[in-house]
């Protein structure tokens, strides 16, 4: 009994101390088909239920990851071999693009839904068009036409409409590359009085024009890549649409923020953004390297995964992060044995013994009543080497008051 009194002490002095929010974790999940040269993760929906990707054999295939059935090959839209898929919601509806070629030519908006690729219509007189993003109402946003005459665009499964509110300035809204539930529309346009500046913008239904969100500190140019189901809005502003490209998160209250770089990059770009203002993107210099700012800090995915679990999204050339759900699930691609490889990143949770995804006082009463026993299946030892000791003990005070 003065033992267990012993730790019960020990464990409130340690909670008082412990750190409000522990560096997340992660089990990662292949993506991978056999016979494939390379695939890709490319969206998640808005709560995790499925993802997007792509798989290269052959051709670029689309491929739809459920968290029940897992990965699964979908047709391609007959007159469009090559797939590219940008989003999906939460009724696993993808849309993106369908072209001829691996180059993208002849794009065509398309969606994949229960099973079958169908080419969205476009608005009259246009022959090309591509569709990113999808909320859960299926309206799909992208562009029409291409170069100087490219501009922004929606698309349901019976019209395609172009969207004609322009910025303040006049500026064309070039391309749509996110929308929400709520109707709010991301993505960059012109700059009437300079063609080497882009800007970002947001454009809300009803809104006569749309808002240019700025850029960050001495810098002149913006795109906005993705928006969360409560409006914020995440992306890439930089020099002249290029130059010293930093990450960036938006918000109603507080404006433009920069994200922090992992170490050893030197510039990076935003491409996710969940309710909980937690970023994923990637960042460049020697290596790309996918990270995940989660509100405070920014991590590198590769030291959120397992060790040696032969995944590496550290040292390759095209890691990328392209989406975060509302529930931390991450999607993107890295080296996985040395190929190129699709993964889903679901957020694991050190210190829930009882597996209701809350790290609270009844995991931490298993921890301490187990506390010194060895064995195979006690709820109390969290970290799985055999025995419930001061590392189990540990994990539950970390992550205490986490949810996962």
């Amino acid at each position: 009994m003065k033992n267990l009194r012993t730790l019960v002490a020990l464990a409130a002095g340690l909670l008082v101390s412990a750190p409000v929010m522990a560096q997340p974790s992660y089990e990662i999940i292949s993506l991978g088909q056999a016979g494939e040269s390379a695939s890709g993760g490319q969206a998640v929906s808005i709560g995790g239920g499925f993802a997007a990707g792509f798989t290269v054999t052959s051709q670029d295939d689309a491929l739809l990851w459920s968290a029940v059935g897992g990965a699964t090959v979908l047709p391609d839209e007959p007159t469009r071999p090559y797939s590219a898929p940008w989003s999906v919601n939460d009724a696993g509806t993808i849309v993106g693009i369908g072209a001829t070629t691996f180059f993208g030519s002849s794009a065509l908006p398309v969606m994949w839904k229960n099973g079958t690729a169908t080419a969205l219509p476009l608005p009259p007189g246009e022959t090309l068009g591509r569709a990113y993003s999808v909320n859960n109402s299926e309206l799909a946003v992208g562009s029409v036409d291409g170069g100087s005459l490219e501009q922004a665009a929606t698309f349901t499964e019976t019209v395609g409409t172009t969207i004609t509110q322009t910025m303040p300035d006049g500026g064309t809204l070039r391309t749509a590359y996110g929308v929400n539930d709520a109707g709010r529309i991301v993505g960059q346009a012109l700059d009437p009085a300079n063609a080497a500046i882009t800007r970002g913008f947001y454009l809300d239904p009803g809104d006569a024009s749309a808002t240019d969100i700025g850029a960050l500190p001495g810098q002149n140019s913006a795109i906005a890549f993705a928006v969360s189901s409560d409006g914020r809005i995440a992306g890439g502003s930089s020099v002249n649409s290029g130059a010293n490209t930093m990450p960036f998160v938006w918000s109603e209250s507080g404006g433009m923020t920069a994200i922090p770089l992992p170490a050893g990059t030197s510039t990076g770009s935003a491409r996710g953004v969940n309710a909980d203002g937690w970023v994923v993107g990637t960042a460049g210099g020697v290596f790309a390297v996918p990270f995940l700012y989660d509100g405070t800090s920014t991590h590198r995915l590769h030291d959120l995964i397992p060790a040696g679990s032969g995944w590496d999204l550290a040292t390759g050339t095209s890691n990328g992060a392209f989406g975060i759900a509302d529930d931390g699930t991450i999607v993107g691609r890295g080296l996985h044995n040395g190929d190129l490889t699709g993964f889903v990143l679901v957020r694991s949770c050190p210190g829930d013994t009882d597996g209701d995804r809350d790290i609270d006082l009844t995991d931490l009463a298993n921890v301490l009543g187990q506390f010194g026993q060895s064995g195979v299946g006690l709820a109390g030892d969290v970290d799985d080497d055999g025995d419930v000791d001061l590392s189990d003990l540990a994990l539950v005070l970390a992550n205490f008051g986490a949810g996962c």
